[in-house]
């Protein structure tokens, strides 16, 4: 009980004190897509916003994390360990989880690396419509040093539609290290229209 009350406070004077706002409001229940990735940062930034509005997300990271001293703090903060050469395993364990939870938030990356790629990943697509959790996009900008979440949907089943208002939201969010920065474009989507 007293980390229930302890572990806000003490999110909400670490952000203070760093000098990083926080906006709008977590959800209870469902998938978190956390973006722009541009630094290791993000997760220690990202798991701040979610504990100063008393959320415990679960937060997919690729099983190498989980080795070694980082393990028990992996664990301890709610990570979710995911191969990411044979995740179909791991998936199905986290869709398993996701049915038997009342309320189960799970935050995930989609740029799936803090580097700069061509495309996003479509994961959160898939366990959306696998689970029926709703997606809530978050957000990290460096400039502004503003952390926080945005809109919340459910997938239409045209992708094209819904990557243009995850597009749209992200068009001004710039991530820690903005020249990392990966524009919201899915694989399947193609390469972005020419100027």
């Amino acid at each position: 009980m007293a980390r229930m009350v302890i572990r806000p406070r003490l999110a909400r004077t670490v952000l203070r004190l760093a000098r990083w706002r926080t906006e709008g409001s977590l959800p209870t229940h469902g998938i978190v897509v956390g973006a722009p990735h541009t630094s290791n940062w993000d997760w220690v930034i990202s798991l701040l916003l979610a504990w100063s509005q008393s959320r415990h997300p679960r937060i997919m990271v690729k099983k190498e994390f989980f080795r070694g001293p980082l393990g028990p703090i992996m664990r301890g903060t709610g990570a979710v360990s995911i191969d990411r050469d044979n995740p179909a395993a791991d998936i199905k364990a986290l869709v398993d989880l996701i049915a038997r939870s009342d309320q189960f938030l799970l935050t995930i990356a989609a740029e799936g690396t803090r580097s700069k790629a061509n495309y996003w990943k479509s994961g959160f697509f898939r366990l959306s419509e696998q689970t029926g959790l709703p997606v809530t996009l978050a957000f990290i900008d460096g400039p502004s040093r503003t952390v926080g979440s945005g809109p919340t949907f459910m997938p239409s089943g045209d992708v094209a539609a819904d990557m243009g208002l995850i597009r749209a939201f992200y068009a001004d969010k710039h991530g820690l290290r903005p020249a990392q920065r990966t524009e919201p474009r899915l694989r399947h989507e193609g390469p972005p229209p020419l100027p």
